[in-house]
């Protein structure tokens, strides 16, 4: 008798082939972008990815799915788990002490709308919202605050995340992008 085969499952994961392919120094920037060709807001940082979002006039390309006056959301390009938002001040800012009164109370607003929006859209069943603050905190733009959303559902640590130390993301990112804007058309700007 012949030596028997494990029986695997596949996963699929064909957006991670860019972020796999690519040079470790390029992994962060937008694909195919040139941060040169962005007009950027005064203050701003030409390195950050989040500063270049603000800017930029193709929401879309740079996975840009609401904006408000003072707060934009970015979806996590190597998320934690399925509907993974970034939701950031517009100005690099590194601390929460350096928003003005109108930028905290928009980013609370901004949470609260995009959680409300993952609860409808994905049926997400609960959250982790977190705020990592400087390089020790682990924050990989330190220089720009933001929050993570991280949708959650019950069960969602599974085997995966304990044998293999991997997580199953489920859904495109320009899928994700389609149902949080639902709209073909970048989304207005404020």
């Amino acid at each position: 008798m012949g030596k028997q085969r494990p029986n695997y499952e596949r996963l699929w994961a064909p957006w991670r082939l860019e972020y796999v392919a690519q040079e470790a120094d390029h992994r962060s920037a937008e694909a195919g972008v040139d941060p040169r060709s962005i007009q950027l807001l005064p203050g701003a940082n030409p390195e950050c990815f989040l500063c270049r979002a603000v800017a930029a006039d193709e929401d879309r390309r740079h996975l840009v799915v609401y904006r408000r006056e003072t707060t934009v959301v970015v979806l996590n390009r190597y998320p934690y788990n399925n509907g993974h938002l970034l939701v950031a001040p517009y100005q690099h800012k590194a601390s929460l002490s350096d928003l003005d009164a109108r930028e905290q109370q928009q980013s609370i607003e901004v949470l609260a709308e995009m959680i409300r929006r993952l609860e409808d859209c994905l049926r997400a069943e609960g959250f982790n919202v977190g705020l990592n603050l400087g390089s020790a905190a682990g924050a990989g733009v330190p220089g720009h605050l933001h929050w993570h959303i991280v949708p959650r559902w019950s069960g969602d640590t599974n085997f995966m995340a304990t044998l293999a130390g991997a997580r199953v993301i489920p859904q495109a990112l320009d899928a994700l992008w389609q149902l949080l804007t639902d709209d073909d058309q970048d989304p207005p700007r404020s």
